[in-house]
């Protein structure tokens, strides 16, 4: 996946909510995302106050879901898992795109999926906004609930050919048993940068152009009947 190849820093900012207003509960973190001297992803935390929620807690499960359900890409290796409906033409902004709702086939133990609508652009055939939620929603018991909310994402064209997200946000009220929360995630992802050396393949003396790789196209768009 071409994101896997850039850098770039994310702001995550959830917080809990009283009507329209937040009421101070807040989670707060802003990393970079580099990569060390063997390639592997690293993330340095640049910011990190004490959070202060007090009516939700900060799980495991969220902080997976904002790795990797918030910034969706469906790849070829995850396809087969999920049901893919089209469902028309639309523009957004000034993009034309093919739309589709997608939800997993099955819930496997304990893996987590994205279920909701996805716009995907008709010349390059990447996601360009994702609206939806991570689910499985977890409930044990009373008082042991793990929800999730509703979110969108918005993406930017960097380096002129990949969609990636630039901003998500999700407001939504969890219904948890002990009653309801509101809540508001507001996340950034900014400084994408191409991560690698700078070099030249050379052959016969002459310079040969190099090939950049291609994102994983989510789905292919109908076929005119």
């Amino acid at each position: 996946m071409a994101r896997d190849q850039y850098t770039y820093r994310q702001d995550v900012k959830v917080m809990t909510l009283e009507g329209d207003t937040p009421d101070g509960g807040e989670y707060r973190e802003v990393f970079d995302v580099t990569f060390d001297d063997k390639g592997h992803k690293v993330k340095n935390v640049v910011f990190a106050p004490q959070p202060t929620l007090q009516r939700i807690m900060m799980t495991e499960e969220d902080f997976d879901d904002i790795e990797n359900r918030l910034p969706f890409v469906l790849t070829s290796d995850e396809i087969g898992e999920y049901d893919i409906l089209y469902v028309g033409q639309q523009k957004q902004d000034e993009l034309n795109t093919y739309v589709f709702d997608i939800a997993p086939k099955q819930i496997v133990g304990k893996k987590r999926y994205f279920q909701g609508r996805i716009w995907v652009d008709n010349h390059d055939f990447q996601i360009v906004e994702t609206y939806g939620k991570p689910v499985p929603d977890i409930r044990k018991k009373k008082g042991q609930e793990n929800l999730f909310p509703k979110f969108t994402t918005w993406r930017e064209q960097i380096d002129g050919q990949y969609w990636f997200p630039t901003y998500t946000r999700a407001e939504d009220t969890l219904k948890f048993s002990m009653g309801d929360v509101q809540i508001r995630d507001i996340i950034k992802y900014t400084n994408y940068r191409r991560f690698g050396s700078k070099s030249r393949i050379l052959y016969e003396g002459k310079e040969v152009e190099k090939t950049a790789p291609k994102d994983q196209q989510p789905v292919e768009p109908p076929k005119p009947q």
